[in-house]
């Protein structure tokens, strides 16, 4: 569905240099720190800025060379987009349904009276999270193939939160040829949701994972001075020094509780492997 092949991108003082792959009827999320480059990878893949080096493929082709009718099957969040403050909804119904011809007015018009977005007060006056509803609403309105969403929980309170992930879910379920890219700071959006995970840090791809594999076979090894000195680190991914001791990062769970029985052995989770892998030697 999605393929982004040794793609560089120079800053004067950041450089994207990533690959990753999105396949059919799967949710993959992308995790790192502010600046880390989700963003540009995301505008990468949209043909908003001009990469370098390397190669982006969708639906089979040169991201250069999709037709109208490919475009219109990719559903786009970016975190710094939106629309005309001076437009209210009711505005923007012509328009989509304009730019897409599989534009689902039922369905669109349903969901703004979920969130509860009013159709006809000017964008402008929207909250920060009416915008973010509105923004993840249109990019669901008409039957797109790839999603593309860049924080698309960014602004929202809990509830309305779960409210858009089982949209997007239900979404998946009704269009199971469907793939979705989807970067949060919010990592149970992504454990809940996503079928495998990239993280980013510095520009580059430091880990793929499946999720059920990070959740189920990664885990934090807790361990005083002496544990560490004689801890057999084949399967150390990364550690780092505290005041107890050392917090160690490992992709095999079992070895170790198998092996070290004395040692506290922690589950792992999204935000304790960005830290390990950010902040760790």
């Amino acid at each position: 569905m999605l393929r982004v092949n040794n793609i560089t991108k120079h800053y004067d003082q950041f450089t994207l240099n990533c690959s990753l792959v999105i396949k059919p009827g799967t949710i993959t999320g992308l995790i790192g720190q502010n600046g880390a480059g989700k963003s540009t990878t995301f505008k990468a893949i949209l043909d908003l800025i001009k990469i370098d080096s390397g190669n982006i493929e969708i639906f089979g082709k040169d991201s250069h060379t999709l037709t109208n009718h490919d475009k219109e099957n990719i559903g786009v969040i970016l975190s710094d987009s939106g629309f005309s403050e001076y437009f209210a909804i009711k505005d923007l119904i012509p328009i989509l349904a304009s730019f897409y011809k599989e534009f689902n007015k039922k369905e669109f018009l349903k969901n703004c009276q979920k969130f509860d977005l009013p159709l006809n007060k000017k964008i402008k006056d929207f909250s920060t999270g009416m915008k973010a509803k509105l923004k993840a609403i249109v990019a669901l309105s008409h039957k797109a193939k790839l999603l593309i969403l860049d924080e698309p929980t960014a602004g929202l309170d809990v509830i309305a939160r779960d409210e858009l992930l089982d949209i997007i879910r239900g979404y998946m379920e009704e269009n199971d040829d469907t793939s979705i890219l989807i970067s949060s700071h919010i990592s149970t959006d992504l454990e809940g949701l996503c079928d495998d995970i990239y993280m980013i840090h510095d520009g580059k791809i430091v880990l793929h994972e499946e999720t059920d594999v990070l959740l189920s076979d990664y885990a934090l090894l807790k361990v005083d001075e002496n544990q560490f000195a004689t801890l057999d680190k084949q399967h150390i991914l990364k550690y780092k020094k505290e005041n107890f001791g050392y917090s160690c990062l490992t992709n095999q769970r079992q070895f170790y509780q198998e092996n070290y029985p004395s040692v506290s052995i922690e589950k792992g989770n999204i935000d304790e492997v960005i830290t390990l892998m950010v902040r760790g030697e």
